[in-house]
């Protein structure tokens, strides 16, 4: 995912984080707070889920937020 904020300097770094960690996401999935890339921790197994959604929020440097929803 990918995020901006108009603000210069430090003002304007954009960290990521999952909204909501469910046991399962979390084990499956790995978000760089840094970049926003979402990788895998393990391989999938349908029989477990054969799909997911994750909530990734933008934080930037002060109070401000967004959210999305990956599927």
């Amino acid at each position: 995912v990918t995020a901006s904020d108009a603000d210069e300097g430090q003002n304007g770094h954009v960290k990521y984080s999952l909204k909501k960690e469910t046991g399962m996401a979390s084990d499956i999935f790995h978000l760089d707070s840094e970049t926003g890339a979402i990788k895998l921790s393990r391989i999938l197994d349908f029989e477990e889920g054969d799909s997911y959604i994750l909530e990734v929020q933008a934080h930037d440097s002060g109070a401000l937020f967004d959210t999305t929803k990956v599927v």
